[in-house]
């Protein structure tokens, strides 16, 4: 009567061990502010400055298909402001999901860098007027 609970004790750990392990090769999603920091010439690769869990790093967004289609991804400028879903890889932030939003609603790492950014793009564009 001991051995066959023992062999089903044994093969239940084996197959929760298995199903744990299964699930931690599986990446969530992480949510990521970005500003948009030099003008895209390549939409599947934009470089942005992105903060993940409060720290900042210069990183290339990497769109997929059906982020390429999206109307915020299609008129994207240099200081927009993101709120985007995805994953961390060496190349990059794999791009899930996105919303352009206000710069008001950027985390306050990123607010400084989008104010200036903003104020560094009106100079460039209005021209001095005596």
């Amino acid at each position: 009567m001991r051995h066959p609970a023992f062999f089903l004790c044994s093969i239940l750990i084996l197959l929760v061990g298995v199903a744990y392990t299964a699930s931690a090769g599986i990446e969530e999603d992480v949510i990521a502010f970005a500003v948009v920091s030099e003008l895209p010439k390549d939409r599947t690769r934009v470089p942005a400055k992105v903060a993940i869990e409060g720290s900042v790093t210069d990183m290339k967004l990497l769109a997929s298909d059906h982020i390429l289609s999206n109307l915020a991804w299609k008129q994207l400028e240099i200081c927009h402001a993101l709120k985007l879903e995805g994953q961390k890889s060496s190349e990059g932030f794999r791009i899930h999901s996105l919303r352009a939003i206000d710069g008001a609603m950027l985390p306050m790492v990123l607010q400084g860098y989008a104010g200036d950014c903003l104020l560094k793009k009106a100079l460039e564009m209005a021209p001095f007027v005596d």
